[in-house]
């Protein structure tokens, strides 16, 4: 059924076949379908009762369909009705007594056509008749079988019966999800089956059966969509992935082969073209370019040991300044090496020592080219002023630090192997960040016009103890950005003396110290070291005015904290000099004038 109309693919029956066709009663509104005589009965079988139930108590008697209906209704052109036989009367229909017994079982659809109408195309099965009563059905008659509508048609020429060997197959069309059935009071009453109609016989399982084409099909309930053809972009992407990891494969094995065995080709690297080389005369390679020819490295053994330092060249004569604790173990021997930055090695003597000052003064001969290094003024120097220095750091030969002026006037003591206080070494020094390490002794300090400053002479170790002419080393080695060099202004006087004499005088005010004193400044002791008068009779501090138990506090006007400090600032000065004091005697605070007096070092 399609749309509530019956599917008709029969052949017109002939004019006397279309008379015969009984006028099937009306159906009831909404619903276009009609009965059908039922189809023949199989031999020794009695054919279903597909009467039409019996109409109800005062309805309207159903009128006769006629044949054009019939044609009509299955999209055909009407034909007339041959006049050859007269159409048999119509059984009369059997009365209908109405009972409550159970209704009359459904037709079973599952039966074929008979084997005589192969060309009947199947048409879903028409809802069985409502249940009649089982008093009404003693009653009724029995139904006389009916003849079908036509006889099958031998060459099911298109489009009446089934395609022809000409025509394309028709495309598969499944039946639509049925609708589960409404449950209802009462039955409503179901059109019969049609007479030659053939049921779908249901496939086991509730599988969907396969149905013939039907062009008066709704949209939608059409044959199954075909399955889309394969598209070539997979193949295209698969093939690409094939390439793409073939090529990684070898790509990688190729960059292998490269890494482990250098390439197949030489590398050539690229590089900047050669520039200029010249540096600005105040940068630090322009200050380590001009004085590095003027800077030696002294190799020293003696007393059954060897010590390596710095020295720079002081005139073309050969004479050489360093520090006193460098060259200290040759005093007896003499075996000194200079090394100069150009490679060059000569022999040298020692001309004199200072163990205050911590300086002195070597010579070499028989080489030609020295550079002296120009000096400078010390006085002029202020913190934060750049420096370079350069040594030879643990034997490393020419080494070039850089930093600035951390501090001026630092009171430094270094030295006092013997005990006695007559190897100590009292340096009023410059304090320097620059990087300094044992083996930069003696080296210069220079400015940022390559001019010596300072002698580099000691460095503070992390445990406390000052550096290199302490001991001739620190807890610590290694610079840890405090380093000490003596300054040149001092440094040059005692050269001068050193390399005029051999001896170095210092500055003396006449006195004895108590070096135990814990007060703030520097006292005179009550007596001398081996009970003597603490002031010199005669000496630059009797004819000042000083007395035992005075305590120096100031010097020039610069604070002294202790005897070392009053040593260090007297030392800073030449012999001669006159100096300022400011002390205090039995609680007052005086303030007297002296000129400094000469003695000679050791």
């Amino acid at each position: 059924m399609n749309n509530g109309k019956p599917n008709w693919w029969s052949r017109p029956s002939s004019a006397p076949e279309a008379a015969r066709i009984p006028t099937p009663p009306p159906a009831d509104e909404g619903d276009g379908d009609f009965p059908l005589p039922a189809p023949r009965s199989s031999a020794g079988q009695e054919p279903a009762d597909l009467t039409d139930p019996a109409p109800a108590p005062g309805s309207p008697a159903p009128e006769p369909l006629a044949a054009e209906a019939v044609a009509a209704d299955s999209g055909q052109a009407p034909e007339a009705p041959a006049p050859e036989a007269p159409a048999p009367e119509a059984a009369p229909e059997p009365a209908v007594e109405l009972t409550k017994s159970a209704p009359e079982p459904a037709v079973d659809l599952t039966k074929t056509a008979p084997a005589a109408e192969p060309a009947a195309p199947p048409v879903e099965p028409a809802p069985v008749a409502a249940p009649v009563p089982a008093a009404a059905e003693a009653q009724a008659p029995a139904p006389q079988a009916r003849q079908p509508l036509h006889t099958p048609d031998e060459y099911r020429t298109p489009p009446y019966g089934e395609p022809g060997p000409w025509a394309p197959a028709p495309p598969v069309q499944r039946p639509p999800a049925a609708v589960p059935p409404q449950a209802s009071p009462h039955p409503q009453p179901q059109p019969p089956v049609h007479a030659h109609a053939h049921p779908h016989p249901q496939p086991p399982g509730g599988a969907t059966p396969w149905v013939q084409y039907d062009p008066w099909s709704a949209p939608g309930t059409g044959a199954p969509p075909l399955p889309a053809k394969k598209s070539r972009k997979g193949l295209a992407l698969a093939a690409a992935l094939a390439f793409a990891l073939v090529t990684g494969v070898i790509g990688g094995g190729i960059g292998a082969y490269v890494e482990r065995n250098g390439g197949l080709t030489t590398v050539e690297l690229p590089q900047a073209e050669p520039g200029d080389t010249g540096r600005a005369p105040d940068s630090v390679a322009g200050i380590a370019a001009s004085a590095l020819p003027g800077v030696v490295t002294l190799h020293v053994r003696g007393n059954g040991s060897s010590g390596t330092g710095t020295g720079f060249v002081l005139d073309t004569k050969g004479h050489i300044l360093t520090n006193n604790h460098v060259v200290d173990g040759a005093a007896s021997s003499g075996d000194i090496s200079v090394t100069f930055s150009s490679g060059e090695t000569a022999r040298a003597k020692l001309i004199g020592k200072d163990t205050g000052y911590d300086l002195a003064v070597v010579q070499v001969t028989g080489v030609s080219g020295l550079k002296a290094l120009p000096l400078g003024n010390s006085d002029d120097v202020r913190v934060g002023d750049p420096v370079v220095a350069i040594g030879a750091p643990f034997d490393l030969s020419n080494t070039v630090t850089s930093g600035i002026i951390s501090a001026k006037e630092r009171p430094i003591t270094a030295g006092g192997e013997k005990g006695d206080g007559s190897d100590i070494s009292y340096v009023d020094a410059l304090q320097t960040d620059a990087p300094i390490n044992p083996g930069n002794s003696g080296g210069p300090l220079l400015d940022s016009k390559a001019r010596v400053i300072g002698i580099n002479s000691a460095i503070r170790a992390a445990g406390g103890g000052s550096g290199e002419g302490e001991g001739g080393g620190a807890s610590q080695p290694g610079s840890i950005g405090l380093g000490f060099a003596i300054p040149i202004n001092q440094g040059k006087r005692v050269a001068e003396e050193l390399i005029n004499t051999g001896k170095a005088t210092h500055p003396v005010i006449g006195v004895s110290l108590d070096m135990q004193f814990n007060g703030d400044g520097a006292r005179v002791g009550e007596k001398g070291k081996d009970g003597s008068a603490s002031v010199t009779a005669g000496g630059p501090a009797a004819e000042a005015g000083l007395r035992p138990g005075d305590v120096i506090t100031r010097v020039d006007g610069q604070r002294v904290h202790n005897g070392e400090e009053l040593i260090v600032k007297i030392r800073a000065h030449r012999p001669g000099d006159k100096l300022e004091l400011t002390l205090s005697r039995d609680g007052k605070e005086l303030t007297k004038t002296l000129t400094l007096g000469s003695s000679q070092g050791t």
